[in-house]
């Protein structure tokens, strides 16, 4: 249907530490032009980056370089390696139908190999999705039955032999109408319920 639209390959090899009990899986990254840094969540107006400032340091800042251009690469993968969370994204090809960073415009085309990526990461039983793009294209590759969880709760599903837990949570995207503390509550409770907030 639109096959002469151009396939796009994800840029970005998936960021799996070998300590990862959490794997967070967004949809697919924005057109390149938008990117801040080499790395998830590269758009400086996705606010993944200030959740995550806010929850665990309470500075939405707390990774944005100063000048309030860019974020802290380094300073992210150190800390996202220490607490065990490991990233990727449910798409692997994608078409974009619109040439823009929408869910609504994305036609995916392969998801991500979730098997092999499981397997790199041993520890992981919990997964969690932003947005709910991210959160079907994962329930295509569960077992049928599997229930579609609510956003900020939790469904559970057998996967390559691992029991998972599989969490939905709301999109960083500003398009995604909440303000940035209340998704931050969101997310807080989430890190706390799975033991990730004090550790």
């Amino acid at each position: 249907m639109n096959e002469h639209l151009l396939i796009e390959t994800h840029p970005l090899p998936p960021f799996a530490p070998a300590n990862a009990k959490l794997l967070m899986l967004g949809s697919f990254p924005p057109p390149r032009a938008r990117w801040k840094m080499d790395f998830y969540y590269p758009n400086f107006q996705n606010d993944m980056w200030r959740i995550f400032g806010l929850v665990f340091f309470g500075d939405k800042d707390y990774f944005v370089e100063a000048g309030g251009k860019a974020f802290k690469e380094e300073l992210l993968r150190a800390f996202l390696t220490e607490k065990g969370i490991a990233i990727s994204d449910t798409a692997h090809r994608v078409r974009r139908l619109q040439g823009n960073a929408s869910d609504k415009f994305l036609e995916i085309v392969e998801p991500v190999d979730l098997r092999g990526l499981l397997a790199g990461i041993p520890l992981c039983q919990t997964i969690m999705t932003t947005g709910d793009k991210a959160t079907d294209t994962l329930l295509s590759l569960m077992p049928p039955d599997t229930d579609k969880p609510k956003i900020g709760g939790f469904a559970e599903a057998v996967f390559s032999d691992r029991h998972l837990r599989l969490y939905r949570l709301p999109s960083s995207s500003r398009a995604y109408p909440l303000a940035l503390e209340k998704k931050a509550e969101v997310y807080g409770r989430f890190f706390g319920e799975i033991g990730l907030l004090y550790s």
